[in-house]
């Protein structure tokens, strides 16, 4: 399997929010006395595994791989021979691959004329890359 593009949705840098917060929030309290330690943990702890399920479920939700054989948009996987072209004209209306109603926020939309005739969109951060990856996918 050739990966040609691939964006993950999100990094798990996020995650370390929490223990900067609790070293933070542990520094300030130290100002004004005794420190408990074991309250910024839980809090870091807590934290870190809300963001964790956060950065999961914008790597399941929001990322984009396009091999030789399927592209997948979040949960959405479409075979690259369904594809007939890479249009240049976004339309007014065509539905949107990976389950939303519009493109998700910060990325622009792909619109991709099927086998059958139908348009759809296909999104990404970096929506020159994917169109120029798929333009030469479909060409080979």
């Amino acid at each position: 399997m050739t990966v040609r593009y691939a964006e993950p949705g999100s990094s798990f840098w996020p995650v370390l929010w929490a223990p900067g917060f609790a070293l933070v929030g542990g520094g300030v309290e130290a100002l004004s006395g005794s420190v408990h330690v074991l309250g910024w943990l839980l809090a870091a702890l807590v934290l870190a595994a809300i963001w964790a399920l956060w950065v999961l479920a914008r790597r399941r939700l929001r990322s984009v791989l396009l091999t030789d054989e399927t592209l997948r948009l979040g949960e959405e996987e479409l075979p690259v021979s369904s594809i007939a072209a890479v249009e240049d004209d976004e339309p007014d209306a065509a539905r949107v691959l990976g389950g939303g109603w519009t493109t998700p926020k910060g990325t622009r939309a792909v619109p991709l004329r099927l086998a059958d005739g139908h348009l759809v969109l296909a999104w990404a951060r970096h929506p020159d890359a994917l169109a120029s990856a798929l333009r030469a996918l479909l060409s080979t």
